[in-house]
């Protein structure tokens, strides 16, 4: 991505250079870096601006993964808690019915 922008900032430089004075050459020469600079300068914030992004999407998915564990281990422990005390009830009144029928 760098070379196609640099590379025809380079060739307008290199020709204007040929055709013009010290100064002027010089002038050129420094507009040319200033600009290949400010390219690069781009170039290395969209490329951060990228990895941050990339962070945030791994982050907010192990945050989602994390929420769904910890729903599936509240899910498993109100089915647990569900049948134990439906066991628990069921033997009440089996024991009531035993005494019922002693009785």
């Amino acid at each position: 991505m760098k070379t196609w922008i640099i590379a025809p900032i380079t060739l307008a430089a290199a020709l204007g250079l040929a055709a013009c004075s010290d100064a002027a050459k010089n002038e050129t020469a420094e507009a040319a870096n200033a600009i290949a600079g400010d390219a690069q300068a781009t170039i290395d914030n969209a490329a951060a601006d990228v990895a941050n992004i990339g962070d945030a999407a791994v982050s907010a998915a192990e945050n989602a993964a994390d929420k769904t564990g910890a729903a599936l281990e509240n899910g498993a422990d109100a089915v647990r808690n569900g049948a134990a005390n439906t066991m628990d009830a069921a033997s009440d009144k089996l024991r009531e019915g035993a005494a019922d029928a002693r009785n």
